[in-house]
């Protein structure tokens, strides 16, 4: 096979019963854009049994080969430098030159970028206490993968040329047996047990918050910076599968940005987050910044009243706007010269727990390799660290007694066509040998008030926490 094939499936409103009949293959990854409520993501995207994998490692190259080597590639500790070269032989096999551009992911890259995976883009100070195992970055190389494309309502395996014809008929059987089982096709796919054994704690209280909300503060004060991203991390302890948790979360949060990871047996991702990082479409590239929270309504009256609050909101404008400048800063480094611009500024979206301040900032590339590196030199958004970005992340590793892990890194995709998209991975929770951990945070400004930034934490966390405590606490 010498290019790529597409095979057409019946169309699966989720893709839930077909990651279900690829669980049992190595890494399997689902991006999952809930489509009905979200016009920006109208695609979801199913993979498994990668080619390799690029993580981090105390020694040697941080590629693991899972078959055959596709590529020679240079030796570096690095995983970014390592991924930026991986990319560029990618997207120069003439399958991926002649691919559709519009497509989103026809075999490429796939996977998660924890938020530590930014000290291989800047020398950063590492003073937290790391107690989750999971790889600081674990990304894919997959052969193949289903797309939905929901605007038209098609299903479709895409098996790129590295696919090879033994594990393509394996795959059809997998997925046309999939579509035949009714029970499996219409079930709620809660085929284990999962149960909570403890409630979500804290690992602030809120004197330790207001203490911490004090330093930044003075650093603001002192010119340091402008703004800083604190989070707290609440964590409990589980037994079961938690892709049937990550199922229960997606009824109960419904966002555009949803994604399930299971990396091990005792390790997964799963991920509720409403808000994009970086898009990059035929050689557009768009991030669409969040600043600025209120809690939805309990009526119709106060939800509209709290939705014109945030929008007339001095605040949260000024916050919002930091942010649009430090990505315009972020895409000039790699985008086309003259590229950059706002096309939206301060638009309300609106979620199941919250209204958000959302922005668009756009640029262009010219050439499919550049999406990722794009992408890593503006890693890790500005959204989640704050103005200036290296000093606030600096002062986040003072404050913040723990690794934040994958929490506001991205699950991110890489496409051989030169497609990407990726999401800012807040609303996540990370499952780690029997511990179930989820953040939350704002950015703190030199007006805001402790307790209300400190509230806004467990409303922007309540719905996930509260959801897995009301179904699954033991």
């Amino acid at each position: 096979m010498s290019e790529v094939e597409y095979i057409h499936l019946p169309y699966q409103a989720s893709l839930l019963s077909f990651f279900s009949a690829v669980r049992d293959l190595p890494y399997p990854a689902l991006l999952d854009s809930n489509h009905a409520h979200f016009p920006d993501t109208q695609h979801d995207i199913l993979v498994a049994g990668p080619l390799a994998r690029i993580h981090t490692k105390k020694e040697g190259d941080p590629i693991t080969w899972l078959t055959k080597p596709l590529y020679s590639l240079s030796k570096t500790d690095n995983p970014m430098t390592l991924l930026n070269e991986l990319m560029t032989f990618i997207c120069q096999e003439p399958w991926a030159k002649n691919a559709p551009k519009e497509r989103p992911f026809i075999g490429g890259l796939l996977g998660y970028y924890g938020y530590e995976s930014g000290h291989f883009v800047e020398h950063l100070p590492d003073t937290v206490e790391h107690d989750i195992a999971l790889d600081t970055l674990n990304i894919g190389l997959y052969s193949w993968a289903v797309v939905t494309k929901h605007h038209t309502k098609t299903t479709q395996l895409i098996l790129s040329p590295w696919c090879d014809a033994e594990t393509a008929a394996d795959l059809i059987n997998r997925f046309t047996s999939a579509c035949d089982d009714v029970l499996v096709k219409h079930s709620l796919h809660h085929t284990q047990a999962f149960a909570l054994t403890s409630p979500f704690i804290s690992n602030m209280s809120a004197t330790d918050y207001a203490e911490k909300f004090a330093a930044v503060q003075a650093y603001i004060q002192s010119g340091d910076c402008y703004q800083v991203n604190l989070a707290q991390r609440f964590s409990s302890t589980y037994e079961g599968d938690t892709f049937t948790a990550y199922q229960a979360l997606r009824h109960a949060c419904p966002t555009p940005f949803s994604a399930y990871l299971q990396l091990s047996a005792e390790q997964s991702l799963l991920s509720h987050s409403p808000e994009r990082f970086l898009l990059c479409d035929q050689g557009r590239v768009e991030s669409k910044p969040i600043k600025g929270t209120v809690a939805r309504g309990a009526t119709p009256e106060e939800d509209k009243a709290n939705a014109d609050w945030l929008l007339a909101s001095t605040k949260d404008r000024a916050e919002n706007l930091m942010i649009v400048d430090l990505l315009r800063n972020d895409l000039g480094r790699t985008c086309l010269t003259g590229s950059i611009n706002v096309p939206k500024l301060f638009a309300l979206e609106s979620y199941a727990n919250v209204h958000h301040l959302v922005s668009t900032v756009e640029g262009r590339i010219d050439q499919a390799e550049h999406a990722i590196k794009v992408f890593h030199q503006s890693f890790p958004g500005g959204s989640i660290t704050g103005a200036p970005k290296i000093r606030a992340m600096q002062i986040i590793d003072e404050l913040e007694p723990h690794q934040r892990s994958a929490y506001c890194g991205s699950v991110v995709y890489f496409s051989a066509n030169g497609q990407m998209d990726s999401s800012i991975t807040i609303r996540t929770l990370v499952a780690d040998r029997g511990k179930l951990h989820c953040w939350a945070g704002g950015g703190l400004v030199a007006d805001s008030k402790w307790q209300e930034e400190y509230q806004e934490t467990f409303t922007k966390v309540g719905k996930l926490t509260h959801t897995l405590e009301q179904d699954f606490l033991k």
